[in-house]
């Protein structure tokens, strides 16, 4: 539970924006939600906190659509290796190395604003799916576990496999969905997901919803490639400063 009234306070924002920002762009709830509280907390206690969240918004998004079934095969040896790599990470986000999960999660909200921002795109043919498809969800998963959240290079990937866009969408549904279970359990066997979050929890989770409602609300009056070049940018300067403080605080 939050130790003051501001803390709980500051949560609440935290999530109505993050759940606004999905609500707009279909995406970046665990991206902003982490990066903000990582400012004031442990990554652990934050990754704690984003779990109900995040589940609870990306089951939706798993489930509606027709592509559920399919998806899941294809993308079954991804989401396989994705829960080995967050496993095999267990107490990086939770440890005595917990803080370098700060600055890696800067790092890749770097990387994740500027190859959105430059639209990059791959192009993976059907045979290279098999094989390259549990490289890239082991690697993700891995980077999960130390940041606690689900992006590079998974989204590249995804965005590579030829997908039309509903069937990506609920792909990342899937995918975050998988990933945020996996991540509960190192969380739980760590001690910071347990019931005494639970309120807090609840909390967040409203938090997200109002934010989401606020933001499909808006969605169709908002400029998408504004709002999405300026999230961006946003993304990445939190991510310079997450990146960037600890070293700077290290070497004072």
């Amino acid at each position: 539970m939050p130790d003051s009234v501001i803390a709980f306070i500051f949560i609440f924002a935290v999530f109505v924006l993050a759940g606004f920002v999905k609500g707009a762009i279909g995406l970046g709830l665990p991206s902003v939600s982490m990066g903000l509280m990582a400012v004031v907390m442990s990554p652990g206690q934050a990754a704690a906190l984003v779990v109900v969240p995040s589940v609870v918004t990306n089951f939706w998004q798993m489930v509606a659509g027709p592509y559920f079934r399919p998806l899941l095969r294809r993308l079954a040896g991804l989401l396989a290796a994705s829960c080995v790599g967050t496993w095999l990470g267990a107490g990086w986000l939770t440890g005595p190395y917990a803080h370098y999960g700060v600055i890696t999660l800067g790092v890749l909200l770097i990387v994740y604003g500027l190859i959105s921002l430059a639209n990059v795109r791959v192009s993976v043919t059907a045979d290279k799916e098999i094989w390259l498809g549990p490289i890239v969800g082991f690697i993700s998963g891995l980077l999960t576990a130390a940041t606690g959240v689900f992006v590079i290079p998974a989204i590249i990937y995804l965005n590579g496999i030829g997908m039309e866009k509903e069937e990506l969408v609920q792909a990342l549904g899937i995918c975050f969905t998988v990933s945020t279970i996996a991540l509960s359990f190192n969380l739980a066997a760590a001690g910071v997901l347990n019931t005494s979050l639970a309120m807090t929890a609840i909390v967040a989770l409203v938090a997200a919803l109002a934010g989401m409602w606020l933001g499909q609300a808006v969605r169709l009056r908002l400029d998408q490639a504004t709002f999405r070049r300026w999230f961006f940018i946003g993304l990445m300067l939190l991510g310079l400063y997450l990146s960037g403080a600890p070293l700077v605080r290290s070497w004072i």
